[in-house]
């Protein structure tokens, strides 16, 4: 076993314990830090608090009495340290701790604390400033309002006032729209830490949000985090649970870090998307648990206005080590991905009753700039997930979602609306309990699926699979139990796959130019 450093600030820790395990290790460890006990871990990405600013730390991992591991780390210098309890917070969930909050926030100087000690802190939007540190304390929960009409509105486009350039603020579902405030907001911020094992309650079931989701009322349903724009910026620790809608959505944002985090809602919340980088470079998601309404991870880079106007994809991702529980997909690609999703590493991870394991949904009208490539599943497990693979570039989203142009079977003419789908590899993954199929890859007849490949890969279905469309495109029926269907694919190739317990063939594959199996 070995220790990886995922972030260290001036008073926490986070680190990987790397030996073999998915998102639990393969035995408890017992942890000690200079010496002394520091509890237990049955977690791969183990936070650290309580920790003191400008020192160093040897951390050491104990199986039994032999140390596994170790790792030697200096937390960071901190400024100073503004608790909102001073700045006149109360924290007993009736009165509006929003101006106190706020408060500590902006007269922080850089490389400073905000403390956010044990209570109930009934609060609206917050926005997020450059060079702070806001740590959650055990027990220590923001509980955001319900009311729409005490929520700022972030607008969609601004014209800039030369009338040559724009500025936008609101996202919604790929658009730049009228978005209220998330209850933690940063914009043009950088080298910000939220860290610690609070809590940030969206209480989206008290109100309205839940209600008419698709119905514009002010403006869109905001999120739980929201970073426009941002640099280098961490998030460790926190419990995020009720959004109005998506919960953490980085967007056109660099350098991110989402560290053991536990990210919930009620399994029938719409649209309570766990995690939604979109336009996002360099982005990592370790240690987290997804348990909630919609996709655990969609990946995203916007629609076709935001694709065309600023060519930007969602780049070099890593997810690692996480848990996605109860959502439709554990990893989901688009279907707003007009702007490209490249370079997609998921990893150790486990996937426990998703509807899917692995989902691209694109269409027709993402265009050029939406190119999906290099996506990379490895050393996976899967329990009672229908469908693990699923790529679908006929997906009935928008309007016009069920036209001619978006569903016929007929090649169409290649232009400058047609998306493109790369690689795609599959690798170690082990699928058990499958319910609908093992796959199902439909892609468009005009610009087919480029590559496919499944190595050492493991399907097994349950008896008592209920049938599930695996995918949403006219003319996909429901079906139970069946291999891997493949349609319009340049490139598939099956090395060392094995199929146990399915209805009839164990691939079914139609216009595959070149079909390898071994």
């Amino acid at each position: 076993m070995n220790i990886q450093c995922l972030f260290v600030t001036g008073r926490a820790a986070s680190v990987a314990l790397m030996d073999g395990g998915l998102y639990e290790t393969l035995r408890p460890y017992r942890l000690t830090l200079n010496g002394k006990p520091w509890g237990e871990t049955g977690r791969v990405v183990t936070s650290l608090y309580g920790l003191w600013p400008a020192t160093a730390y040897e951390l050491c991992a104990w199986d039994g009495d032999a140390c596994e591991a170790r790792l030697s780390f200096t937390t960071l210098a901190e400024s100073v340290t503004l608790d909102v309890r001073r700045m006149g917070a109360l924290g007993d969930g009736m009165h509006d701790d929003t101006p106190a909050l706020q408060a500590a926030i902006a007269c922080c100087p850089p490389g400073g604390r905000v403390l956010i000690p044990r209570g109930e802190y009934a609060v609206g939007p917050l926005f997020l400033k450059s060079h702070v540190r806001v740590e959650f304390q055990e027990g220590a929960a923001l509980r955001l309002w319900t009311e729409r009409s005490r929520f700022p509105i972030l607008p969609g486009l601004t014209l800039a006032t030369d009338e040559a350039g724009e500025y936008d603020l609101g996202a919604w579902e790929g658009n730049p729209l009228d978005m209220y405030a998330a209850l933690l907001n940063g914009v043009e911020v950088e080298d910000v830490h939220l860290y610690g094992p609070g809590l940030a309650d969206g209480c989206a079931q008290l109100g309205d949000w839940w209600q008419n989701p698709k119905v514009r009322r002010g403006a869109w349903r905001g999120r739980l985090l929201f970073l426009c724009r941002c640099r280098d910026v961490t998030v460790m620790g926190l419990c995020f649970a009720n959004s109005p809608s998506w919960n953490l959505h980085p967007y056109f944002s660099q350098n991110l870090r989402f560290l053991d985090l536990f990210v919930t809602a009620p399994a029938d919340s719409p649209n309570t998307d766990g995690f939604d980088p979109e336009s996002c470079q360099g982005v990592l998601a370790a240690g987290c648990r997804f348990s909630l309404g919609d996709d655990c991870v969609a990946i995203k880079s916007g629609k076709l206005y935001m694709g065309c106007a600023r060519q930007t994809p969602c780049e070099n991702v890593e997810i690692m080590h996480c848990l996605m529980e109860n959502g439709h997909g554990g990893v989901t690609i688009g279907s707003e991905m007009a702007g490209g999703v490249k370079d997609v590493r998921v990893h150790h991870c486990l996937m426990r009753r998703t509807d899917r394991g692995l989902r691209i949904k694109t269409r027709r009208g993402r265009g050029k700039w939406g190119v999906v490539d290099g996506i990379v599943f490895e050393d996976v497990k899967m329990e009672r997930v229908s469908a693990p693979l699923v790529v679908n570039e006929m997906y009935f989203c928008d309007p016009d979602g069920h036209t001619p142009y978006v569903q016929s079977r007929d090649a169409q003419p290649v232009d400058e609306r047609t998306p493109r789908v790369g690689r795609i590899a599959f690798s170690r993954v082990t699928a058990l309990g499958c319910g609908a199929c093992a796959g199902y890859l439909l892609g468009l007849p005009e610009k087919k699926i480029e590559r496919v490949e499944l190595s050492d890969v493991r399907f097994s279905f349950a008896p008592d699979a209920p049938p599930m469309a695996p995918a949403m495109a006219d003319g996909v029926e429901p079906c139970a139990r069946q291999g891997l269907m493949a349609l319009n694919v340049v490139h598939l190739a099956l090395y060392n796959v094995v199929f146990e317990g399915q209805d009839g063939a164990e691939l079914i594959a139609e216009q595959v130019d070149d079909l390898r199996r071994e």
